[in-house]
C-alpha cells in the first residue's frame, strides 16, 4: 500500500498485539487439527506466496506447532483457482491459504466474484516492496535509460510480473509509467503464473524488464546476473536493501508495498480462528521466523484475525482508489 494507508498506522501497534497474542487466543483453544493441514498457494512454486507457505510449513514441522501439514499449489486464474479450492472446504480449518492485496484487486477489477468477505481472514505476517529490474546484459543501465526509451516508443519494451493483473507489481508498473507520461494501457506486459518462470524469462532475455519482490532481484544482482533499477519504498531501506535507489529519489511517484498472510475458508468457528491466532502468534515470535523474514527481505508485521479484518476493510477502500485512478477498476 501507499504510505498513509492502514499499515503505516498499524505499525506502532503490531508489537503490542504480538505481546498479547498468546494469552487471549490460546485460552479459548477448543479445536485442534485431526488430519493434515493444507497450506494452499494460488500460484506456481517459486514466488513469494509459495516461499512464505513453505517457510511456515517448515516451522510447523520443525517446532511441532502443527503435527502434519503440506503445501498445495493451485495456480491459475490470478490466484482464484486456489482460493476457489479453499472455499470448497467451507467450515474446515484444516485448509488455509496465502493471500495478498490481489484478493482485493481481483474483485475490484471484475476478475472474480470472490471478495475478502467470502473468506475468514486469519492474519497478516509480512510486507514487501517491489523492485524493477533487468538482466545484467540489458542496455538499460538505469531507470533514466529505461524512461528515455519508453518516451521514445512505449511499445518497444516488454514488462513481466507474476501472478495477476492489478496486483502490487502491476500497480507499481502503472504508477511508474503514469508518472513519466506514458499510458499504462499501451505497455507490453506478460503475466506469469509464478516467480520462477518469470525469472527464467528475464535471465533468458525473453522479456526486457521484470517487476518483482526485492527477495527475487537483490540476490540476482549480488550474483551479477541482474540489475535493480529502483525500489518502491518511500525511503531508503536498511540492511540488504540499502543500496537500492527508490523511485522517489529519481522523481518518480511509485511508492507502494504489498502485505502477505493467511486466510481460512468461509464459515470457520471462533474456536478454530482462536487456534490459528495462537499458532501464528507463536510462529511470528519465533527466532526461525525472524531469520526467515530477514533472509527474504520482508518487513515482519503480525496482525491477529480481528485486526486483519479491520485492516482489509480499510485496504479495500485504498485499493479501489488506486485502481480507479490507474484505470484498472471495473466501471
Amino acid at each position: 500500500m501507499r504510505p498513509g494507508s492502514s499499515f503505516v498506522r498499524l505499525a506502532a501497534g503490531c508489537a503490542a498485539l504480538a505481546i498479547g497474542a498468546f494469552a487471549a487466543p490460546c485460552a479459548a483453544q477448543e479445536w485442534k487439527p485431526t488430519k493434515t493441514v493444507e497450506l494452499v498457494v494460488g500460484s506456481a512454486p517459486g514466488g513469494s506466496p509459495d516461499v512464505m507457505a513453505r517457510l511456515v510449513q517448515n516451522i510447523f514441522q520443525a517446532s511441532g506447532l502443527v503435527a502434519a501439514s503440506a503445501v498445495i499449489n493451485k495456480p491459475g486464474g490470478a490466484n482464484t483457482v486456489g482460493w476457489a479450492y479453499l472455499n470448497q472446504h467451507a467450515g474446515d480449518a484444516h485448509y488455509i491459504a496465502t493471500y495478498s492485496p490481489t484478493l482485493l484487486a481481483n474483485r475490484i477489477m471484475g476478475t472474480t466474484h470472490l471478495s475478502y468477505t467470502d473468506f475468514t481472514p486469519l492474519n497478516i505476517l509480512a510486507r514487501e516492496y517491489v523492485v524493477i529490474g533487468v538482466r545484467a546484459e540489458s542496455p538499460f543501465t538505469s531507470l533514466k535509460d529505461l524512461t528515455a526509451q519508453l518516451k521514445k516508443d512505449p511499445t518497444s519494451v516488454s514488462f513481466a510480473f507474476a501472478t495477476a493483473r492489478g496486483n502490487h507489481n502491476h500497480i507499481v508498473l502503472s504508477m511508474f509509467l503514469k508518472s513519466i507520461g506514458v499510458d499504462p494501457k499501451v505497455a507490453k506486459t506478460v503475466i506469469y503464473p509464478g516467480g520462477g518462470p518469470a525469472v527464467t524469462a528475464m535471465l533468458g532475455g525473453h522479456i526486457d524488464v521484470y517487476l518483482a519482490p526485492a527477495r527475487t532481484i537483490v540476490p540476482l544482482q549480488k550474483e551479477g546476473r541482474a540489475r535493480a533499477l529502483a525500489v518502491s519504498a518511500a525511503q531508503r531501506q536498511p540492511g540488504a536493501l540499502s543500496e537500492l535507489t527508490t523511485f522517489r529519489e529519481l522523481g518518480i511517484d511509485a511508492v507502494f508495498f504489498t502485505w502477505r498472510g493467511f486466510m481460512g475458508p468461509k464459515g470457520l468457528k471462533p474456536a478454530e480462528v482462536a487456534y490459528w491466532d495462537g499458532i501464528f502468534a507463536k510462529l511470528a515470535q519465533s527466532d526461525e521466523w525472524r531469520k526467515d523474514t530477514e533472509q527474504q527481505l520482508w518487513n515482519a508485521d503480525y496482525l491477529l484475525s480481528a485486526e486483519t479484518r479491520k485492516h482489509l476493510d480499510r485496504e479495500n477502500e485504498v485499493m479501489k482508489g488506486i485502481l480507479t485512478e490507474l484505470g484498472l477498476a471495473k466501471q
